[in-house]
């Protein structure tokens, strides 16, 4: 059973993100999550979280950053 990779081109960053969840193996963004989730990680642990919601928009838009090459803080 040949595996379908996941084509990124085109789909936007939310779906690309769920598709990394869903089907890791698969997709293409694989390596963008989980450069995303090791610094989320080390910045969680850091102690300098005041609310959780700051880790999970860290996440997201260090994932957007590695799957774009565009700089978050230019939204």
């Amino acid at each position: 059973m040949s595996r379908i990779k996941i084509e990124k081109s085109g789909m936007p960053i939310g779906e690309r993100l769920v598709l990394a969840l869903k089907k890791p193996q698969e997709s293409e963004s694989q390596e963008s999550f989980a450069k995303a989730l090791e610094l989320t990680k080390a910045y969680a642990g850091s102690g300098s979280v005041t609310h959780y919601s700051a880790v999970t928009r860290l996440f997201y838009d260090l994932f957007d950053m590695f799957e774009s090459g565009n700089d978050p803080r230019d939204k």
